[in-house]
């Protein structure tokens, strides 16, 4: 297991290096002068060649990507000069909410989908499993903020039963505090990952259901509901561990949507807002964190795939 680890983290750190590469040229792509990109195209000559070199700009870019590196062992992101503040600290007012808020919308898409696919490999074929499966097409073809609008529409507009607008605290666990002023967006961001999860969930619990093991079980008069989730479920969610590792950026992008729709202060809307600005600084900081979050997010379930199953580590 020791060295399994070991080769995955050396994979891991790989892909950062790559990954932080294009973060880096990112920027010297958009424009030939960072400093023009930064200061805008109505700033001087002279005031874009003073601050390449105040930043080092005007340096080889090999040495360029060097200092950058050396920036990120450090946990410098680097500076918002639109909002004259560290990325850093905007990252760290805001990315509890938005954890928080991927949290709640994971765990409640978990807590359908499940039991949901279970429920429909078992019930292969019946009207239940064709009418969940034909809704999770539809739930997935629809798009985030049209499925917001729907919702804000019949449950806050028709049906005054929750707030139009997220909570504007900013407390982390706000999601659980406030948890009418949160379910609307919690509902939006879930609901997406619920037509993916559960069709998912479908599929390996069918291919479990056809192995002998469980043929065993039911041979020995075992109850079929302890069948089910003593034996089906642990081996029919080893593939869902994988793709919810897989799903970080979705849910980052699904933040993007969901903050912006409902006003909730999060990572997504501090993007959508430095967009609006051209804050480049911060928009490749929320690009490199994102990639970090994938990249551990795999790593994570690699780990938690391969503890649950020792095969998974003698194959690889």
């Amino acid at each position: 297991m020791t060295w399994y680890v070991v080769r995955r983290l050396a994979v891991s750190l790989f892909v950062l290096i790559g990954i932080s590469a294009v973060v880096f040229l990112l920027l010297h792509l958009v424009s030939d002068s960072p400093g023009r990109v930064v200061l805008g195209q109505r700033a001087s000559p002279q005031a874009v060649a003073q601050f390449n070199r105040a930043h080092g700009f005007d340096r080889p870019v090999v040495v360029q990507y060097a200092h950058y590196l050396r920036q990120l062992l450090q946990g410098d992101l680097g500076r918002s000069y639109k909002l004259n503040e560290n990325v850093v600290t905007l990252f760290r007012h805001n990315a509890g909410r938005s954890a928080m808020l991927s949290l709640a919308g994971l765990v409640l898409a978990l807590l359908i989908a499940v039991p949901l696919g279970v429920l429909q490999a078992v019930r292969r074929n019946s009207a239940i499993d064709r009418g969940a499966t034909a809704l999770s097409y539809v739930l997935y073809a629809t798009p985030s903020f049209l499925l917001g609008l729907l919702l804000i529409a019949v449950f806050s507009q028709f049906l005054p039963w929750f707030p139009a607008e997220a909570s504007q605290s900013h407390s982390a666990w706000v999601v659980f505090t406030e948890p009418r002023a949160m379910a609307l967006p919690v509902i939006t961001l879930a609901v997406t990952s619920v037509a993916v999860f559960s069709q998912y969930q479908r599929s390996s619990a069918l291919d479990q259901l056809g192995q002998d093991y469980i043929r065993v079980a039911r041979a020995k008069g075992l109850p079929e509901r302890l069948i089910l989730t003593r034996h089906l479920l642990r081996n029919a969610c080893l593939p869902l561990i994988t793709l919810v590792g897989t799903l970080v950026p979705t849910l980052l992008a699904g933040n993007l949507i969901v903050e912006s729709l409902f006003n909730y202060p999060g990572l997504g809307l501090l993007f959508l807002n430095s967009l609006q600005r051209e804050d480049y600084p911060v928009l490749l900081a929320y690009t490199l964190v994102g990639g970090v979050l994938t990249v551990a997010g795999n790593f994570v379930a690699d780990l938690a795939v391969a503890a649950a199953d020792r095969r998974i580590e003698l194959r690889k």
